[in-house]
């Protein structure tokens, strides 16, 4: 029996191609002082899954410890605001907008989607990211106790626009919105 050889592993890129890691190795806070301010615009997304009996409860206000959507989309909110203070990278940016949607399936998912805005010299990517994973977070606590099984997936980025490397989004073909889901 002939072995395969094994495959050359992908290399690295190197220390002074990643923008927070300087020569050494070391990380460090990217100095954007020089960078243009621009409309800089972002979204995200992420899916909680649960049972269909909670997705009912969702939707008609029977949740035990109240408006789940409303506690999730507040802390979703909150959650881009204060971005800086938890990814230890990341310049505090004046935020101009925030919104939180959530997409209801018609069995067992929400999906939570954040885009958010500002007008600066670096671009709001983590904070729509910390904006799904806290409103994920906040509608995981308000449902756990009806649903100890319930999980967070699925968190990206989808779309962002404004900056020096300009505008891009996911494909809609290749990550369609799921058949049957609702808006809330």
């Amino acid at each position: 029996m002939t072995r395969e050889p094994t495959p050359e592993p992908k290399s690295a890129p190197s220390p002074a191609a990643l923008s927070h890691v300087r020569a050494d190795g070391s990380a460090h806070m990217v100095d954007v002082s020089d960078k243009a301010e621009t409309s800089r615009q972002a979204t995200a997304e992420a899916s909680v899954h649960t049972t269909a009996e909670v997705m009912k409860l969702i939707t008609s206000s029977g949740m035990p410890k109240g408006d789940a959507l409303a506690v999730a989309r507040i802390a979703g909110i909150m959650g881009a605001k204060k971005t800086s203070e938890l990814i230890p990278l990341c310049h505090p940016l004046p935020i101009s907008k925030v919104v939180i949607d959530f997409e209801l399936d018609a069995v067992d998912r929400v999906r939570i989607l954040a885009t958010v805005k500002t007008r600066g010299v670096t671009g709001v990517e983590m904070e729509a990211l910390t904006a799904v994973g806290t409103a994920a977070l906040a509608l995981y606590d308000m449902i756990k106790a009806v649903d100890k099984h319930a999980s967070i997936t699925d968190m990206r980025v989808l779309a962002k626009s404004g900056g020096k490397s300009g505008s891009w989004d996911i494909a809609p073909q290749r990550h369609p919105k799921p058949e049957g889901e609702i808006s809330a």
